[in-house]
């Protein structure tokens, strides 16, 4: 399943090139699904970083309802879930 992200996360990465600073491990695999372009799935770039720990903290806990966030939430750790919502709070997000 990594694997997979992972690959979804490199195809992703040119939405990423005016990114500031270098992404944290995981943070690729993110933009696969919820990259800074407008697409069916939110953009994470410039979400709060307390809302995006509080979504992941809810998907790992099933208190927040997903298909797939459950299960992706569940293989980060908090200091990783962390390190990732900060890097997108400080993404720009494309219009």
């Amino acid at each position: 399943m990594r694997l997979l992200l992972t690959v979804a996360a490199l195809l992703a990465l040119p939405t990423l090139a005016s990114a500031q600073q270098i992404a944290p491990p995981g943070a690729e695999a993110c933009t696969g699904c919820h990259g800074a372009l407008p697409t069916a799935m939110p953009s994470l770039a410039q979400l709060k970083r307390g809302e995006i720990v509080a979504a992941m903290a809810a998907f790992r806990s099933g208190a927040r309802e997903a298909t797939v966030m459950d299960r992706v939430a569940k293989g980060f750790s908090e200091a990783e879930t962390e390190a990732i919502a900060d890097w997108f709070a400080a993404q720009e997000r494309k219009q």
